[in-house]
């Protein structure tokens, strides 16, 4: 393995990292963009999944949340043997797994089934976002992070955008081949995951010390870079990530919001039809309109973050935006008001992402950095079980999905005041810092 070499010539890191970034963002973010639409498409699938099949809000709302129970409880473990085995080969399988479970929602008949296949659905994806952020983070400096997680992060809400804008298509093919809409949509948008995990085993390194496209300079350029400001005295071992005070607080934080978008976007194509009586695939292009807005606010969060060195003053305001957004469409059924607060909602979670997870990378290293991002991400995603659940429970009980979102604002305001601690810890001279993000 090269020297790291902390006076690396600027000029070869810059091309270093532009090499890096040009060849494995854009596949990485195709990945988890794939990824995050056969998690979530089957908010569109509902809309004819639901009536044919004969579930109820409530039944729906527990196959949707069951999904991150099972990755929650996989989430360590995977990343931890993503350390042990390597990216390329631990990425595909996961990759080649999910794809062929994503498939088997055609097979979907009964609630126990549902149940059961989105479970294995879960298990199959766990560790694929946090092993990828803990993947990049070998290859970037921190000043470059925030920016570089937002380049794949980015594709969420894209494919949120090419799920709404095909889901009409999909959902009309009701018929062809003997197969209803609903089973044409889970089988054409999970095909891409089995195809792009050959890919990922065949072309992404390992680390910067596989990569045979960059020179050796470049190499220990990219190496001196992703070591400079990592944590001192992390190691091996993975004990700081399960002490430390800052994952579980940041996980607590991750909950909330998650509990909050999931909530959202498991139920967003059947508000805005309820709300508008649109077809849907014009409710499609509205959600797809609503999620490219919030590609844009994600870029422009993450640049600006990077710029300014100070994550958590673009974390706050994006809470209480989403509040706003939850509150306002809550208590109104006026599509002029709550088209415009669900997108609020969209733009608020996105905008904090680059930054959110960059402070991840301020305080962990090495096999305690994989297990922390991995703890943060297990607690949070267990938010994604408690958000569609309690939005199915809530329609049943009241016949209103928007009483449900209402509710949404009481964890976004206590992910905003965890944030707040946070940064109030961060400024006291006795408290733990985040080091790269003051």
């Amino acid at each position: 393995m090269p020297t790291l070499d902390s006076r690396a010539d600027p000029a070869i890191a810059r091309t270093a990292l532009r090499k890096v970034t040009l060849r494995l963002v854009p596949l990485i973010a195709l990945g988890y963009g794939v990824a995050y639409m056969d998690r979530v498409n089957i908010s569109f699938a509902s809309l004819q999944m639901n009536r044919d099949l004969h579930f109820s809000n409530t039944v729906y709302g527990l196959g949707a949340g069951l999904f991150f129970l099972s990755y929650s409880a996989c989430e360590v473990p995977s990343n931890l043997l993503l350390y042990r085995f390597g990216a390329r080969r631990w990425l595909a399988r996961i990759m080649v797994t999910w794809g062929a479970i994503a498939m088997a929602m055609v097979l979907v008949r009964t609630p126990a089934e549902f149940y059961v296949v989105r479970f294995f659905l879960g298990m199959a994806e766990a560790g694929f976002f946090p092993g990828v952020v803990f993947y990049l983070m070998q290859w970037f400096p921190p000043e470059m992070r925030a920016r570089t997680i937002v380049r794949f992060y980015v594709s969420g809400p894209l494919s949120s955008v090419v799920m709404g804008a095909v889901a009409g298509a999909l959902l009309k093919l009701q018929g062809r081949l003997s197969l209803a809409g609903w089973q044409w949509l889970f089988l054409v948008e999970a095909l891409p995951a089995v195809l792009l995990g050959v890919v990922f085993y065949l072309v992404l390194p390992d680390s910067p010390a596989e990569a045979r496209w960059l020179t050796g300079q470049e190499r220990q350029a990219v190496l001196a870079g992703a070591a400079r400001n990592s944590a001192a005295g992390a190691g091996e071992s993975i004990r700081p990530a399960l002490t430390d005070r800052r994952v579980w607080l940041l996980g607590a934080f991750m909950f909330c919001m998650l509990a909050s978008i999931y909530a959202f976007s498991f139920s967003a194509p059947a508000i805005l039809q309820s709300l508008t009586g649109l077809s849907i695939a014009k409710v499609g292009f509205v959600v797809a309109g609503m999620f490219l807005l919030g590609a844009a606010a994600m870029v422009w969060g993450g640049v600006l973050a990077d710029r300014s060195g100070h994550s958590f003053r673009f974390i706050v305001p994006s809470c209480l935006l989403m509040v706003a957004g939850f509150l306002a469409c809550g208590l109104s059924r006026a599509p002029a008001i709550a088209i415009p607060a669900l997108t609020f909602v969209v733009i608020g979670n996105y905008v904090m992402q680059g930054p959110l997870w960059s402070l991840s990378a301020t305080f962990l290293s090495g096999r305690s950095r994989a297990a922390g991002i991995a703890v943060m991400n297990t607690i949070g995603i267990l938010g994604g079980f408690i958000g569609p659940y309690w939005m199915g429970y809530a329609k049943d009980l009241t016949g209103n999905d928007q009483r449900g979102l209402l509710t949404m604002t009481a964890p976004m305001l206590a992910a905003a005041a965890i944030m707040l601690y946070l940064r109030h810890q961060a400024k006291s001279p006795s408290g733990p810092s985040f080091t790269a993000a003051p």
